[in-house]
């Protein structure tokens, strides 16, 4: 699992990595300002060089926010779903309602306490993990039902040559047999039928009915 850390401090940047470091979590990424971590992130759509899981961002930075940049990266489609957990040296209730109405997930106080730190980091790549899950699962559902919607079109189509008698008009079945062909038709497509007699048909059979 990939975090990318986010915060102007380079004491920060060690502590945070070892910590997490010590639990396992190798694949950290460290950078020191909102506009390095757009970069990592490629926000303006192109292909990340690494596929984040989480995201550890500094309130209070110099060049933009963190509540800005947080609100930033949730306006993009493709880093929706990546957990946002807010580092807070001033916690204040403002703060942490922006922060959570920008698209956090959580938030951490600094210094870091190390339990509550693995805790919440663990919580959030959980969170990321079951979101994984549901999209594969919307996905193979879709590619399923395309799949069977498909299926349906080709069963209900028409293809190929059909025999049919110049005559009385009936088709040859795949079994060899003859067959009207509004059965044919029911079976083999999706029409439906209303039975009438032609303007021809009726000068024909009913010749004293029909006006000249």
């Amino acid at each position: 699992m990939a975090i990318l850390i986010v915060d102007d401090s380079p004491a920060q940047h060690q502590l945070l990595r070892s910590i997490l470091f010590k639990e396992g979590y190798a694949d950290v990424v460290t950078v020191d300002c909102a506009q390095a971590a757009f970069s990592a992130l490629s926000l303006d759509g192109g292909s990340p060089s690494v596929s984040f899981d989480l995201i550890l961002l500094d309130i209070h930075m110099p060049d933009l926010d963190g509540i800005t940049a947080c609100k930033r990266i949730k306006e993009q489609d493709h880093l929706r779903d990546i957990p946002v957990v807010m580092i807070t040296g001033a916690q204040t209730p403002n703060n942490l309602k922006e922060a959570f109405s920008a698209g956090a997930t959580d938030f951490i106080k600094k210094p870091p306490n190390p339990i509550d730190l693995l805790a919440r980091v663990g919580s959030a790549l959980m969170l990321k993990r079951e979101r994984d899950r549901r999209k594969e699962r919307e996905a193979d559902l879709r590619r399923s039902n395309e799949e069977l919607q498909y299926a349906l079109q080709e069963v209900k189509s028409l293809r190929g040559l059909i025999s049919i008698c110049s005559s009385c008009k009936n088709i040859r079945n795949d079994s060899g047999f003859w067959q009207r062909l509004e059965e044919y038709l029911s079976e083999h497509s999706e029409a439906q039928f209303t039975h009438g007699i032609c303007e021809s048909c009726i000068k024909k059979l009913y010749p004293g009915v029909h006006p000249d």
